[in-house]
């Protein structure tokens, strides 16, 4: 540990409880109608020590190049973040849907202009495993979303020529059985996966009461699916999201091993000030080399404390810099 210790930023995410409805599977109807209902977490600030790494973190890094037509790093990915069933969880569900597909384009252009030289393309990233903070009928604090919201978020990004990210919280189910959920859906060509440590209770407890962790194991295993998804059915590089603003999210980060037909990012999931974001930023992404990185602005909790959201400019002064950009 270093002897200063560098300020982090914590966002834990509205939870969903389904009311009534039952969360064995996507496919059981009432799931639809029975929208989820937020939960607020507290959200505290917390201070973590940053860990010095010797020798200095090298980027970038020596992960395998990609196939022919990967996204990264030739592109930049900005996506919007949440559930349509939750105003709470991020702009993707705060706002009618064509709205926020007009606010997207903007962000979009934004960053195009920010950075000409690398084609920004958008992405809608939609949660479909919930963490809750109930055990449900499974006991596995978590509700998976049903086809028919899939389906409905798929078309907007289909008509907005987005990509799709499905993001998966897991609760006290594994990311591999979360991931096997959705394998139909990764076989599109545009439609990719985020994993949020944040929600993964490997070691116990209700989500929400405490940070979550995954280990570079559990990412692997999910590589390897997605590794496999693109070879038997010929598809472009998948692009894998890994949420992280602690040390402990993810442990020995080191190990994760990108493929040449999955690309992995590492993404500041925290919120906060510019300088805390930053600082979290250089302590969990820069100093923990993967592959890519990437960094999320929170329309409401980085600004709540009167702070301006950050730029895309000042965004792009991080090294290196963020090619992938969530905003929630």
């Amino acid at each position: 540990m270093t002897t200063g210790a560098v300020r982090a930023v914590h966002v834990v995410a509205a939870i969903l409880t389904l009311a009534a409805a039952p969360v064995t599977a996507r496919a059981q109807g009432q799931a639809d109608s029975n929208p989820p209902r937020p939960t607020p977490v507290a959200q505290p600030e917390v201070r973590v020590a940053a860990r010095t790494r010797t020798p200095r973190p090298v980027w970038p890094t020596d992960a395998p190049r990609a196939l022919p037509g990967a996204i990264l790093p030739g592109h930049r990915i900005v996506a919007f973040y949440g559930n349509p069933r939750s105003r709470r969880m991020g702009i993707l569900g705060e706002l009618p849907p064509q709205e926020m597909l007009a606010k997207l384009d903007s962000e979009v252009t934004a960053w195009q202009r920010a950075d000409p030289a690398t084609p920004a393309i958008p992405a809608l990233q939609l949660i479909v495993s919930v963490a809750q903070d109930a055990p449900g009928r499974d006991s596995m604090y978590r509700a998976r979303m049903p086809d028919s919201l899939i389906d409905q978020v798929a078309g907007w990004a289909t008509g907005a020529g987005a990509l799709l990210f499905l993001d998966v919280q897991a609760g006290h189910s594994t990311v591999v059985e979360e991931v096997k959920q959705v394998l139909p859906y990764l076989a599109r060509p545009t439609v990719h996966l985020a994993l949020d440590p944040e929600f993964a209770m490997t070691e116990g407890g209700e989500p929400g009461e405490r940070i979550g962790t995954l280990d570079a194991a559990d990412v692997n295993r999910v590589i390897g699916m997605l590794d496999s998804l693109v070879a038997a059915d010929n598809l472009p590089p998948k692009v894998l999201v890994v949420h992280r603003f602690t040390w402990h999210m993810v442990t020995n980060a080191q190990r994760i091993r990108p493929t040449p037909r999955v690309q992995v990012v590492i993404d500041m999931d925290g919120w906060g000030s510019p300088v805390l974001k930053e600082d979290s930023y250089r302590a969990y992404v820069f100093a923990d080399p993967v592959q890519y990185t990437g960094f999320k602005l929170f329309y409401h909790n980085d600004t709540k404390a009167g702070h301006p959201l950050m730029t895309p400019l000042q965004v792009l002064r991080l090294f290196p810099a963020p090619l992938y950009i969530q905003y929630q």
